[in-house]
């Protein structure tokens, strides 16, 4: 199966490099009817996404970071 993987540098600020992902994410992936339709019609029906760190060693996505500060690795996910 193909995938479409975007890398966007967001430099070395963690708190920067989430409130930029989350602002990019909700632009791109909104609640307009007609762009979510013709995403579906590509049969495009939802969205996997991470935020990565490149000092990592594994897949983690800073997105998900629980109460500890414990970075998870599962990526995050929009329902269109």
């Amino acid at each position: 199966m193909y995938r479409l993987h975007i890398d966007i540098p967001l430099g070395d600020n963690e708190e920067a490099a989430i409130d930029t992902t989350n602002l990019l994410m909700s632009w791109c992936f909104n609640d307009d009817r007609h762009q979510c339709m013709k995403m579906k019609q590509h049969g495009i029906d939802n969205v996997n996404y991470r935020l990565g760190y490149d000092e990592d060693r594994q897949k983690s996505n800073h997105l998900t970071k629980n109460e500890n500060g414990h970075i998870g690795n599962k990526k995050s996910r929009i329902e269109l």
